[in-house]
């Protein structure tokens, strides 16, 4: 064998330049090894905000990434926890911010413990004050959110809609009627409804004359008058701020605001009592605003919000009701498509929803309810019209599904523009507020002054 084929096969010395070979050779390989394993720990997710939104429906915590996080949760008893597990999550410090983000009013959590349970994988451990029905879900990027995890939890045994009710009313159970009658009447008889059934004689609409003929034979003084129930409902709420003001204002806290002075007011007109779909900085999905609305078998619904518009210039008050046949503006279809949007906003478990529920919200719509709705629309939009200028003289219709009760005259109201300067700060005044919410009562009196409620079975 050769000299040079016995070197090759064979090395027996070293040299200093092979030595650096092989130190080259394994530094290579280190490296790749580090660039195989590298981007599990480089490339872990990281809780980019984390939110709480406590309410007696139910609590609502929100963990916002910007890649989809999955996770599986399970309850334990004894005491009550629900734990959550949450794959490819590093433990940071803003996730660390949800302990302190517990409130001590919180219905349903005591607190929260937060780990890293395992080489990313983080374990969130919910210590309950109560027995829970936990909902979990993501919901896909939508205006400024990005990927969020959402856990709702909601109570094992809700109470009852009607005894909510009247638990929260500022009204005593005496004041609820003993029995049904067949001929219910409006509240007690006060000077602007009599004149306004007078009125009435004069007018061409023989229906209209009719409506006043009921008026007087429901009145007689052996008749009882039963409570009316009145849903308003606050928009937007919790994860959905709504439009925003130029001076930082929320549609979601104004039209909040408006709703509580309304309330107030109308429980001061005798037999009268409200239900708010939301009473708090939370969100409601729309076919639940609706159902709530039905679960108290309301007369009237009334939905407040704040309209926005790209140019500032834009102003005035607007009242809508629900179109079977598309909507009667361009600029109503675009609102409705906007406030229907809501849902996506404030995020909805999709898995949960019920779709036959769902169906007979969005669907079932009469002509009777839009009729009906329409008479409500108009006294009110002409009440408004002394407290702040119309952006449209007349009612307008469009496919709010928020409106889609097929058994309650339901009405839009949008308060003022809040991305008008001026009228935002009118939004955020109380005296205009308390202007507002009187002349949706002195509108509301009047509808029932021509449209008595109809008898029905005792609900409290």
């Amino acid at each position: 064998m050769s000299k040079l084929t016995k070197q090759s096969l064979c090395p027996t010395n070293t040299t200093p330049t092979s030595g650096k070979s092989r130190r080259t050779f394994l530094k290579a390989g280190s490296t790749l090894l580090l660039s195989v394993f590298a981007p599990m720990s480089a490339h872990a997710m990281q809780i980019l905000a984390v939110r709480v939104w406590p309410a007696a429906d139910y609590t609502r915590v929100t963990l916002e990434n910007d890649v989809e996080l999955k996770a599986t949760h399970f309850l334990v008893k004894d005491p009550n926890r629900l734990v959550v597990e949450i794959e490819g999550l590093i433990l940071n410090a803003t996730l660390k911010e949800l302990v302190a983000k517990i409130q001590t009013n919180d219905p349903y959590i005591k607190q929260v413990r937060v780990g890293q349970n395992r080489p990313n994988v983080v374990r969130l451990v919910f210590d309950l004050k109560a027995e829970i029905n936990p909902q979990v879900f993501t919901l896909k990027p939508v205006g400024d959110y990005q990927h969020r995890l959402v856990f709702d939890l909601y109570p094992a045994n809700p109470v009852d809609p009607i005894t909510a009710l009247i638990e929260k009313g500022e009204w005593h159970k005496e004041d609820a009627p003993a029995t049904a009658t067949s001929n219910a009447t409006i509240p007690k008889a006060e000077k602007p409804l009599v004149a306004e059934a007078k009125e009435v004689k004069d007018h061409k609409d023989t229906k209209e004359v009719k409506d006043s003929k009921d008026i007087k034979e429901t009145s007689p003084a052996n008749s009882q008058i039963r409570m009316i129930t009145i849903a308003l409902d606050p928009g937007h709420g919790g994860e959905d701020p709504g439009a925003l003001g130029r001076a930082g204002s929320r549609e979601k806290d104004v039209v909040l605001a408006i709703a509580k002075r309304l309330k107030a007011k109308l429980e001061q007109v005798p037999n009268m009592r409200v239900m708010l779909t939301r009473d708090g900085d939370y969100f409601v999905p729309l076919n639940t605003r609706v159902s709530k609305a039905r679960g108290v078998q309301a007369d009237l619904f009334v939905s407040i919000h704040a309209d926005a518009f790209i140019e500032p210039t834009a102003r005035g008050s607007s009242v809508f009701v629900l179109s079977e046949k598309g909507a009667t503006s361009t600029a109503a279809r675009w609102l409705a498509k906007k406030e229907n949007d809501a849902d996506l906003i404030g995020g909805i478990n999709i898995k949960s929803q019920d779709r036959h529920l769902a169906g007979v919200l969005l669907d079932l719509s009469t002509t009777a309810q839009i009729n009906d709705s329409m008479k409500l629309g108009k006294v009110v939009l002409k009440e408004i019209a002394g407290v702040n200028r119309l952006h449209k003289p007349s009612v307008e219709q469009a496919g709010f599904a928020v409106l889609k009760a097929p058994d309650i005259p339901s009405i839009l109201i949008e308060s003022a523009f809040i991305s008008n300067p001026e009228e935002e700060a009118r939004l955020t005044d109380d005296g205009y507020q308390d202007e507002l919410a009187e002349a949706i009562v002195k509108g509301i009196k009047k509808y029932f002054a021509k449209n008595p409620p109809m008898a029905r079975g005792k609900i409290a």
